[in-house]
């Protein structure tokens, strides 16, 4: 049986199948900052100084998840310390598929309450915007949602004080059994009364015919362009309630 580091592995290599680049050297806040940077001034054709950068740095990490999500898929305005406005975009808006698509493991982002290692992440052009939680197949992945809830739910978790913030679906799998669900403010996400997380999913063929082992799904759920219009046209921002849907796999055939 497969241990939770070789499902890791395992992973990371269907991704570097599917052109991800593996990038072994992020694995802190201050690697994925300088890795964002990097990004944000090549897509916009801007130097900024350090000082400029903290001070976009500010003004874009937020604990507000739908704020977060509109500044991703919006041209944004920043002022330069010569006064001068920069519009720009987090990603390439015109045409996801034309972003620079990278896998992460183990990152750690240590704060003042806590100190968590998430599992992988994949990131877009810097910014990390799908998190993958792995479990063993002795463990349902009930489990792993549940340690992402707590995850969330720590005070000064990096969710809300880093770039984490722009975190778009979740994923978790312990390899047989794989669900996604988007990322939501805490009223729109925890567990019920019954002890069910709502909305979650299992992807499907246009048959409804599940598609629940981890390779398979990455097969068809994770290619650069699928995993763009995912975040792009299959995820619906509901501004009456501010919050982060994305669509049932049915939904998703029918547009």
């Amino acid at each position: 049986m497969a241990t939770e580091k070789q499902i890791e592995e395992s992973l990371i290599n269907k991704l570097k199948e599917l052109k991800y680049t593996y990038r072994d050297d992020i694995r802190d806040k201050a690697t994925l900052e300088m890795n964002f940077r990097e990004h944000f001034q090549r897509l916009n054709k801007v130097n900024l100084t350090d000082s400029e950068f903290a001070r976009l740095s500010d003004g874009i990490v937020t604990s507000d998840v739908f704020a977060a999500a509109k500044t991703l898929r919006e041209i944004n305005t920043f002022q330069r310390e010569d006064g001068t406005p920069l519009q720009y975009t987090l990603v390439n808006i015109k045409d996801w598929c034309k972003n620079e698509f990278e896998v992460i493991n183990q990152l750690k982002i240590n704060t003042e309450y806590s100190h968590h290692r998430y599992d992988v992440i994949l990131l877009i052009n810097g910014v990390p915007v799908v998190q993958i939680e792995l479990k063993t197949m002795q463990i349902t992945p009930k489990r792993a949602m549940e340690q992402i809830v707590e995850y969330k739910n720590d005070p000064g978790n990096g969710y809300t004080n880093s770039l984490l913030c722009f975190m778009q679906l979740f994923i978790v799998s312990n390899e047989i059994n794989t669900y996604y669900f988007a990322n939501n403010h805490k009223d729109h996400f925890n567990f019920n009364a019954d002890e069910r997380f709502l909305p979650i999913y299992q992807h499907a063929d246009e048959n409804n015919k599940k598609i629940t082992h981890l390779h398979d799904f990455a097969g068809v759920f994770l290619p650069k362009c699928t995993l763009g219009q995912m975040i792009s046209r299959y995820m619906v921002l509901v501004a009456s309630e501010q919050k982060l849907m994305i669509m049932r796999p049915y939904q998703i055939y029918a547009v």
